[in-house]
């Protein structure tokens, strides 16, 4: 596919945030590009719980039939356990949004985007396509240059380089905006297991002192495990040897003992990842914004990444709609158009970034006497109704969704569903 040399809107990354995004502008009718670097879209993803809101908005977007179609899965609720006792219940039937949580796999969902978006007048989508650098003139962005995955250089002028490509953003780098960067005190390995026969949909965490795994119910029919360990620990943990590494999970949740002696076999069936929030004072230039975890890096408590990502998208695709139409042809959009989508969205992200810190810090919990305290703190909480104030305030912000993306979503919902 060739690669026009010139556009509206460029965005670089076609993850859930610039998926979505590049579908809402060319239901638009505005002219747009998307380019992603991998190839194919069949590598595995740890974000793959919608929250109910999100969900929500897909629907009115005109998203419902594709996600029904493809299928997914309903998380009914969230426990926690420490020390071998629950300590927490939230019944996500108990927000009163009539929908719930569902987890589908993100290549599907991402599918779902680009397959209603292809054949839109004026949406281009290059995978294998790579970002080498912006294109700056008097210090406003004016587009940026690609690379082809057969090494082909493309220049493309764009009013808007929306950058989209995730925690270590490249489009942030060339920018010059800078990232604080705050690492947490421990990272995560993730791996799935063959989910049993009568298991349940409920989300779970299971604390063991200063040790927890997050056992997620996965579409399909698998367990999403996250095990944390020490900050630059898992050298540590490759020499203690992979079956004192299943040995440890066991511990903590000797429910899954069996399913890990028979299908954990090797260090290749885990994945590794590195935990940390960035804050970006900048998230706009002229000529160029930033979007999901390139603007707002936060950690995997609640799963809380895709939904920003999906939050910042609804909000943001009307403000660039509006922008594109009082600018003159061929004007770069002026960052001063971003800053009350802006300053909402930092708004929301600070709340979940607060509330995923402080869950850090008591899971961190490691001596008995924190420990104690700890339990009985979550049990108190467990015994009144703040419990779903709190969670609902991280995890159920709603999406305004514009009315022309609403009208736009009534015509394109019959567009070809994705398989």
């Amino acid at each position: 596919m060739s690669i026009p040399t010139s556009t509206d809107v460029l965005i670089v990354g076609g993850g859930p945030a610039g998926a979505l995004l590049g579908c809402l502008l060319a239901r638009r009718g505005i002219e747009v590009l998307v380019v992603e670097k991998q190839q194919h879209l069949d590598r595995d993803f740890r974000g793959e719980t919608l929250a109910a809101p999100s969900v929500v908005t897909l629907r009115k977007l005109g998203f419902g039939p594709a996600l029904e179609q493809h299928g997914y899965l309903e998380t009914r609720a969230v426990t926690m356990r420490m020390e071998g006792r629950q300590v927490l219940h939230v019944d996500y039937g108990r927000f009163g949004l009539d929908v719930l949580p569902i987890d589908i796999p993100q290549p599907a969902l991402i599918g779902i985007f680009n397959e209603q978006s292809a054949g839109l007048p004026g949406y281009t989508y290059a995978s294998g396509t790579g970002f080498t650098g912006l294109i700056e003139e008097d210090g406003v962005v004016r587009g940026a240059v690609l690379k082809r995955k057969d090494g082909e250089r493309v220049t493309v002028r764009a009013r808007l380089v929306v950058g989209a490509d995730g925690r270590f953003s490249r489009v942030r780098k060339a920018a010059g905006i800078t990232a604080r960067i705050t690492p947490m005190e421990r990272d995560f390995l993730s791996f799935k297991l063959p989910r049993p026969a009568g298991w349940g949909n409920n989300a779970e965490l299971v604390v063991e002192q200063g040790k927890h795994l997050v056992v997620l119910p996965t579409f399909p029919d698998f367990l999403r495990i996250g095990h944390n360990l020490p900050k630059r620990g898992l050298g540590e943990l490759r020499k203690e040897g992979f079956d004192a590494f299943r040995a440890g999970i066991a511990a903590i949740d000797p429910r899954l003992e069996p399913l890990l002696t028979e299908h954990l076999r090797s260090w290749d069936d885990t994945g590794f990842l590195e935990i940390f929030t960035a804050e970006v004072d900048d998230w706009a230039r002229d000529g160029l914004i930033l979007i999901g975890d390139a603007s707002h890096t936060c950690t995997p408590i609640l799963g809380q990444g895709v939904n920003l990502a999906i939050q910042d998208t609804v909000c943001l695709a009307p403000v660039i709609a509006r922008s594109l139409a009082r600018g003159g042809a061929g004007s770069a959009l002026p960052a001063a158009e971003f800053a009350e989508f802006v300053a909402t969205r930092r708004k929301h992200k600070a709340r979940v970034t607060r509330f995923q810190r402080l869950q850090e810090a008591a899971l961190a919990m490691h001596t008995p006497l924190q420990t104690l305290l700890r339990r009985a703190r979550f049990r108190t909480l467990d015994h009144l109704p703040l419990k779903y104030v709190v969670f609902g305030k991280v995890i159920n912000a709603p999406h305004p969704v514009d009315a022309a993306d609403l009208r736009t979503a009534g015509q394109e919902s019959q567009a070809p569903l994705a398989a």
